[in-house]
């Protein structure tokens, strides 16, 4: 929107995406409603045919829908957006839209466990091919190129590794060779990471996780750069059906407004239990964006504005030692997702990454041990005291075997 342009990204969070509305609402009506009634035959014709824009049936388009959709391309500096009713919606509209049968595929090893098995069960069957790569690397990216690649679909940080991937050198690897990048934004979200800016095509989020930032919607987001790409995915969500329906839209623009807050906070939460993890006996391995000893820590201080609210851990006693962890904790909860503003934590192999296989898994580095955490924006000093609890559970399940 036009009151928009030139505001900082904190004001663009508490206003973009907001209109004027009838009665002086200040925040967008939910049109709660499956279809629009139309004033004259003709006038319902011409929406059909675009002649005119309007809204006549809210699997194409909604009011409440297009408030959220604008807010978030606004956020990420994008052309339009796409609300879709999951963040593996989003990607399948994605694939679905600019894949076909003999197209070659780039994926990062590290990946959300269903996007790796969309495309090695599903669009495997209708004659895409897929080559999982350490996308961290950038070199292992070229190597993979192929006369008829036409994705190279990234996830960074990586989904549960946070391995980083160099987003700038690896959009022009793709456009040097005619090939499209994606990027799954949903670890950082534009408060911490515009992939834009450096030459990435499409932009996907699971809003599940920070967008919403409050554990009670579920939903996904397609964000490109110019129209072409609009209308493309826009056909494709269409007639696939997984849009967004207004009331999860309210609520996911309604989050939208605290998520520069939030991310402050869940980066500040973040580095600090990080360090009192690495610092800890018990704990083997921690990987983290802010900490120095990430093997990508300079990648992420040129692509990153903070480091994120998500660790991985390894203890010293394996899967073992992490299953008494994760039952003992008592502030954090144990499940899956992340990017709310509780703290959750669960065991990527055995839950979220249980589809891909245990060979996907070893390939892409995920252990049978790794613990995730997502860190909340509680109180640092609960949040550690809880896990230091935890970790006292397992110090004495050590000693007494």
């Amino acid at each position: 929107m036009e009151k928009e342009s030139g505001m900082q990204f904190e004001s663009k969070c508490v206003h973009s995406g907001i209109g004027e509305y009838e009665h002086g609402a200040v925040v967008p009506p939910i049109y709660q409603t499956s279809t629009f009634k139309f004033e004259t035959t003709h006038y319902g014709a011409s929406l059909f045919s675009g002649e005119q824009k309007g809204y006549y049936y809210t699997r194409i388009n909604n009011p409440t829908i297009e408030a959220l959709e604008d807010a978030i391309a606004a956020l990420e500096g994008g052309h339009k957006a796409l609300g879709c009713a999951s963040g593996m919606a989003a990607i399948h509209t994605v694939f679905a839209t600019f894949l076909e049968a003999g197209d070659h595929v780039i994926c990062s090893q590290s990946v959300y466990g269903p996007t790796n098995t969309l495309l090695r069960t599903i669009f495997h069957k209708f004659g895409v091919v897929t080559t999982f790569v350490d996308t961290s690397n950038s070199e292992n990216v070229h190597k993979a190129i192929l006369p008829n690649t036409k994705m190279i679909y990234v996830e960074t940080p990586g989904n549960p590794t946070l391995m980083i991937s160099d987003l700038e050198e690896i959009s022009k690897i793709a456009h040097a060779n005619d090939a499209l990048i994606c990027v799954d934004n949903t670890f950082m979200s534009p408060a911490l990471q515009r992939p834009f800016e450096f030459g990435v095509d499409i932009i996907i989020h699971s809003m599940t996780k920070f967008l919403n930032g409050h554990a009670d919607v579920v939903a996904g987001v397609v964000v490109v750069k110019n129209e072409d790409h609009y209308l493309k995915c826009r056909k494709v969500l269409n007639q696939t059906g997984g849009v967004i329906d207004p009331f999860n839209s309210f609520l996911v623009h309604r989050g939208l407004k605290t998520l520069h807050l939030r991310m402050e906070r869940h980066c500040e939460n973040s580095l600090k239990v990080a360090k009192f993890l690495e610092a800890h006996e018990l704990v083997s391995s921690v990987t983290y964006p802010g900490l120095e000893s990430h093997p990508q820590y300079e990648i992420g201080l040129r692509q990153h504005k903070g480091h994120g609210g998500m660790i991985t851990f390894e203890l010293e006693g394996g899967f073992e030692a992490g299953e008494t962890m994760m039952n003992s904790v008592k502030l954090c909860q144990l499940a899956v997702s992340l990017g709310g503003v509780e703290s959750l934590i669960q065991h990527p192999a055995s839950m979220t990454h249980f589809t891909m296989g245990l060979e996907a898994r070893r390939e892409a580095s995920i252990t049978e041990g790794m613990v995730r955490l997502s860190v909340g924006i509680e109180n640092v000093d609960d949040l550690i005291a809880d896990l230091d609890n935890a970790l006292k559970v397992v110090k004495k399940t050590l000693v007494n075997q």
